[in-house]
């Protein structure tokens, strides 16, 4: 029963942290050089758009549920359940929980700090070169989590 349990949750991180890794890299070679290709005022009132748009039950759903079912299946691997090896889970649960904390404490707050703005160049400067470097490490550290997930899984 534990095994299944362990399994069910190890599948969920897999997709979670997957669909994150994703989102967070189609930002960076995507959307953040088609950005690039657009004056201050677009820029500015487009970023608001997204940052209001991305703000939705689903993807909150997902940006929390990510991290807490890494943890949790660590938890039920270490408590005796399947063979998965415990140090890709444990570096795995690491990096999704670094990727919640970069995006809640620094992503989130630039983004915040850009709705509080004047549409200028000077809002974009305070933001874009600092918002982009904190997209690329929660990147990096979400694709971990999906790569350390996955191969947990496959080495068991």
């Amino acid at each position: 029963m534990l095994t299944s349990v362990l399994t069910s949750c190890l599948l969920l991180a897999i997709v979670l942290n997957g669909l994150l890794a994703g989102l967070f890299f189609a930002f960076s070679i995507a959307v953040i050089p088609g950005f690039r290709r657009v004056d201050d005022s677009t820029y500015v009132r487009s970023f608001r758009a997204i940052n209001t748009a991305i703000l939705n039950p689903l993807f909150l759903l997902v940006f929390c549920l990510a991290p807490l079912s890494a943890v949790v299946s660590v938890v039920l691997r270490l408590w005796g359940g399947g063979a998965e090896p415990v140090l890709w889970l444990v570096i795995a649960a690491l990096c999704s929980m670094l990727t919640f904390v970069i995006t809640a404490g620094a992503n989130v707050p630039l983004n915040n700090a850009l709705d509080r703005s004047e549409v200028d160049t000077e809002a974009r400067q305070r933001f874009e070169s600092r918002w982009n470097r904190w997209n690329h490490a929660r990147t990096l550290t979400s694709i971990g989590a999906f790569a350390c997930f996955t191969a947990g899984m496959g080495l068991g």
